[in-house]
C-alpha cells in the first residue's frame, strides 16, 4: 500500500482522504498494517492521523514516535512535522531550537514547507537569533518552488525594502501569485495593492477569497485593519470578518 502526498503540510493523499471520508477507522487500520509492515509513507500518514485523530484515538506522543520513525528513514514531511510537535508542544514539550534543527534538515534537503517554516523562526527570533537575509533567501527558494504563503512573505521583504532593495512591482507579482495559489494572506496582501490601485471591486473579491479561507488570527487582525479602511465597499466588509471570528 502506498499513498502519494499532496502539495500541503498534511501528510495525506487522494485514497487516504477518500478512505477516511468513507471509513476512518478502515483507514487507520489499513495504515497502521501498512506502518508496522515497514512502508515509510504509512509510517508518516500514521504519525499524522494520530496528531489529528482522524480513524483513531489522538495521541500526540505516539505520533511524535512515528514522525521520528519516519524521518529517521528520510522522510523530509515527517522529519517537518517532527518540527511542528517540538515548536507548537504536540506530544512533547515546545522548543523551538529543537524545532529549527529538524526544519533545517528538511530545507536543506529541499522541502518547502520546511523552508517556509525555518523561515518563520529565523524573522522572528523563535528558537533561534534573528536572521532576516536568511530567511528572505528561505521564502525566495520556496516561493520559487510554488510554496503560496513563502510567496505573499517574500513579497512583504521586497514591499518593505528590508535586507534587499524594495520593488513594489515585484512584490505585486508575488502577492498575485500567492493570491492565486491559495493563500489567504497573500489574496489580502493582493487586495490591498489593488485597492490602492484603485481597483476596488478586484480588491473586494480578493478579500471575499480571503474571508472564506483566513484562520481566526488573521480574521482578528484584518477586520480591525479593513475598519480603517476610506473606501466604504472594503470597510464594510470589516464587520463580516469580525462575525466569522465569533
Amino acid at each position: 500500500m502506498s499513498f502519494q502526498l499532496r502539495r500541503a503540510e498534511v501528510l495525506d493523499g487522494e485514497q487516504l482522504s477518500a478512505m477516511l471520508g468513507e471509513s476512518p477507522a478502515r483507514a487507520a487500520q489499513a495504515i497502521l498494517l501498512a506502518a508496522g509492515e515497514g512502508e515509510v509513507e504509512a509510517q508518516a500518514l500514521l504519525g499524522q492521523i494520530l496528531l489529528d485523530g482522524q480513524g483513531i484515538a489522538q495521541d500526540q506522543a505516539l505520533a511524535l514516535r512515528w514522525f521520528g520513525i519516519a524521518a529517521g528513514r528520510g522522510h523530509l514531511m515527517a522529519r517537518n512535522m517532527l518540527g511542528r510537535c517540538h515548536e507548537h508542544g504536540w506530544g512533547i514539550a515546545a522548543d523551538a531550537s529543537v524545532a529549527a534543527q529538524h526544519y533545517r534538515i528538511a530545507a536543506e534537503a529541499g522541502l518547502d514547507w520546511a523552508m517556509y517554516n525555518l523561515a518563520n523562526l529565523l524573522a522572528t527570533g523563535r528558537g533561534v537569533a534573528v536572521d532576516h537575509r536568511q530567511a528572505l533567501a528561505l521564502y525566495r527558494r520556496a516561493a520559487e518552488l510554488g510554496h503560496a504563503k513563502s510567496m505573499n512573505l517574500f513579497g512583504r521583504y521586497l514591499e518593505d525594502g528590508q535586507v534587499c532593495p524594495a520593488n513594489p512591482l515585484a512584490a505585486r507579482d508575488w502577492y498575485r501569485r500567492s493570491a492565486e495559489g491559495g493563500d489567504f494572506r497573500g489574496q489580502f496582501s493582493f487586495a490591498a495593492v489593488l485597492a490602492d490601485e484603485g481597483r476596488i471591486d478586484e480588491a473586494v473579491d480578493w478579500l471575499e477569497k480571503a474571508l472564506a479561507g483566513g484562520n481566526l488570527n488573521f480574521l482578528r487582525v484584518a477586520s480591525q485593519t479593513l475598519a480603517s479602511a476610506v473606501d466604504p465597499k472594503i470597510q464594510a466588509l470589516a464587520g463580516r470578518y469580525a462575525l466569522r471570528c465569533q
